[in-house]
């Protein structure tokens, strides 16, 4: 603990330097001022400087000059964010050591439905469609739902063209490790308030290698996806819709290894194949979002409506690799209709309903979960109101949750019973930003969230093959409530900009997957859903400093502790918690405003996760994991024609001296051992360089 208080000590105490400077130099210093940047996490749109809930903005910018095989592992690079790993093509969202489904994902307003608590069930959005990523941290957010326990992304699209206006451009990329490719092409446009944009991707990717391991078998997939989105603005308000289709098709790292010679068994297909191998994943996404907004009176009436229909099917058998085993269908009608007021005194309130229905079904010859409908209902009302030196804000939301699964006898055994639960909870979320000067805002925010326990944690009872286990559920698990406290402070200067955002959170009931020791199915490792009352605390740090003109250092470290309380040594600790991080980076800036090349840079930083050994050690659930550094770089250039962008080039390049590590949060580790070298489970990527190219164009 004393190198964590060290290194937050440290990131402090640049306030000083950085004041001392800025005090006694007439440099002109450029600094990114995000304070008037408007946020819609929490409680609708408000100014970033004004919300009580810590709320961080990953830009257009940052996600161009980011390598990630996914939008998930491109945001898992924000302080207090990170993400639970199926090789390099899947990965899900956490938030403060929390995931699944206590986040909600946001995409073209609508919440994004798609089986989130499966470990291996990415999530469905695809990355080249997203502009610009909130992420909200905590219970705060009372517009989405009561199961945002953890918190809210919301993936923003391009903001809509200037009236006369078109669009079109294309964005591609290679990744040398994994011969990633792909390219997104769109075209977008405004003739007199009608608008509408349309857009076309594909990625691929063969297996991934890394020093120990070589390529990774089954570690490959191929992914497409499409948009299109037609609507009206008017002096009335607007109405768009927007129809999206997602697949991708995931081969599932098993891990099984030669006895003899300790190598990775490849059963099925070619390691460097694009196509898939055995067993593997065929899931697609299809979703309509129509969203309307209407001036009412000094206030605007916002209604948004879904449709999504999420199919998921998994294969196994080599002898007849297209037939599925488990075949999930998910449909979700979603609904949220809230009206927002004009400023009354300063005053500004929100108030709607919020819910959806939702039909899952099996179509497969196994089971896992039951065929069940849910129904949820949720109506809450937020409020604000601004001083010369204080903004207040809050809102209450209550949820109601209504579950029925049905019964299934399965070769002359009941599979699952007929199970019917209906939940109620109240959240809700007080905070106030002291605005303490030019350079300081000062926030503090409580919260008291409520998560329903979802299908598989309450009936779960059978083989997951994408996890390579067998899962019990329980169908008397009781809802999880929190009370969360956050403290946070924002500095902003010319030299320097700081964030500091700290949490200590009680969950009552806390719902975790652990493994037990008995086997039910010969082959397979057995876990079962339980619940505790548990503490979290933890928070994140984040500084950057401009000493001069063109350079820029940046560094970072967030941390998270949980415990489930009144337990020993090897049940005292919540499982799968993201190991502390820090990162630090150095870029510097070689053009601006130039003639052929602008906003030209070269960047060098360090990703270092420190050794995880607060773990859940029963029945070996998880291991510790020792400590790691990654070096990496990159380089980026505008190139003009005329003061026109036409192109963006980067290149980046990440853990350049090939470091064989496992994160903490990769369901690889726990894989099969190398009886030859005694090492444990599959590790992550090795040394990858990225070449990425945008051309944008516009009439």
């Amino acid at each position: 603990m004393k190198k964590y208080i060290f290194i937050v000590a440290a990131v402090l105490g640049l306030n000083a330097w950085s004041q001392e400077i800025a005090d006694t130099t007439d440099v002109f210093y450029r600094h990114l001022d995000l304070k008037e940047v408007v946020v819609t996490g929490a409680t609708g749109a408000t100014k970033l400087k004004e919300s009580s809930a810590p709320v961080s903005l990953f830009t257009t910018r940052q996600l161009e000059a980011t390598s990630s095989t996914n939008i998930i592992d491109a945001v898992a690079t924000v302080p207090g964010v990170s993400q639970i790993t199926t090789g390099s093509g899947i990965s899900k969202p956490v938030i403060r050591g929390m995931g699944y489904n206590r986040i909600v994902v946001v995409s073209d307003g609508i919440r994004q439905e798609g089986q989130q608590w499966g470990d291996e069930h990415g999530i469905e959005v695809d990355a080249a469609s997203v502009s610009s990523v909130e992420v909200l941290k905590g219970p705060g957010s009372l517009v989405y739902g009561s199961d945002a326990l953890a918190g809210v992304l919301r993936f923003n699209s391009s903001p809509i063209v200037p009236m006369g206006k078109m669009r079109a451009g294309l964005s591609t990329e290679y990744q040398t490790n994994n011969g990633l490719f792909d390219y997104s092409l769109y075209f977008s446009g405004n003739k007199d308030g009608n608008v509408w944009n349309a857009r076309y991707s594909e990625k691929m990717a063969h297996a991934y290698k890394n020093r120990y391991d070589g390529y990774v078998p089954n570690s490959q997939f191929h992914e497409r996806a499409a948009q299109l989105m037609g609507g009206i603005n008017r002096a009335w308000g607007h109405s768009r819709l927007t129809l999206s289709y997602y697949n991708i098709t995931p081969s599932i790292v098993e891990g099984e290894r030669d006895e003899k010679t300790g190598e990775l068994e490849c059963e099925y297909g070619r390691l460097k194949q694009y196509g898939h191998g055995m067993p593997y994943q065929q899931v697609y996404h299809y979703k309509a979002a129509w969203d309307n907004t209407l001036n009412v009176g000094r206030g605007k009436l916002n209604a948004l409506l879904g449709y999504q229909l999420n199919r998921r099917q998994e294969f196994e058998d080599a002898d007849h690799p297209n037939e599925y085993e488990l075949y999930f269908k998910l449909h979700t009608l979603s609904y949220n209709v809230h009206y927002v007021t004009g400023e009354m005194n300063g005053w500004r309130v929100t108030g709607g309903v919020g819910g959806m229905y939702q039909r899952s079904l099996n179509a497969g010859e196994e089971y896992l979960i039951p065929d069940y409908n849910l129904l949820d209902v949720g109506v809450f009302a937020t409020t604000s109101k601004e001083f010369e030196y204080w903004t207040l804000n809050g809102g209450l939301r209550y949820d109601h949750r209504h579950m029925h699964s049905e019964a299934l006898e399965d070769e002359g055994e009941m599979r699952f019973g007929d199970i019917t639960r209906n939940f109620g909870g109240l959240t809700g979320s007080v905070g106030a930003v002291l605005h303490a000067g030019p350079h300081w805002d000062i926030r503090a925010n409580v919260s008291r969230g409520f998560r329903a326990p979802n299908i598989s944690e309450l009936t779960s009872n059978g083989v997951h093959e994408g996890s390579v286990r067998y899962e019990l559920g329980d169908e008397h698990l009781k809802p999880e409530y929190s009370f969360q406290f956050d403290l946070g402070a924002d500095y902003t200067a010319r030299v320097v900009s700081m964030q500091l955002n700290l949490f200590a959170s009680h969950i009552d009931h806390y719902i975790f997957l652990h493994r037990v020791d008995e086997e039910v199915e010969e082959g397979y490792d057995t876990y079962r859903f339980d619940s505790g009352d548990s503490r979290l605390w933890g928070g994140e740090v984040s500084i950057d400093v401009h000493p001069m003109h063109n350079l820029h250092l940046g560094t970072s470290f967030d941390f998270v502790r949980a415990v489930l309380l009144h337990q020993p040594r090897e049940t005292r600790y919540l499982p799968f918690m993201p190991a502390p991080r820090w990162r630090t980076d150095v870029k510097y800036e070689l053009t601006h405003d130039g003639h052929l090349f602008n906003n030209a840079y070269v960047s060098v930083g360090v990703d270092y996760n420190f050794k995880q050994d607060h773990y859940y050690e029963a029945y070996d659930t998880e291991t510790a994991t020792p400590d790691y550094a990654l070096l990496n770089a990159s380089a980026g250039t505008d190139i003009m024609n005329h003061g026109k962008r036409v192109a963006t080039f980067a290149i980046i390049a990440n853990n350049l001296t090939d470091k064989a590590y496992q994160n903490h949060l990769s369901r690889l580790k726990m894989t099969d051992v190398n009886l030859v070298t005694g090492r444990r489970g599959v590790y992550n990527m090795g040394r990858n360089i990225t070449f990425k190219l945008t051309i944008p164009l516009e009439w």
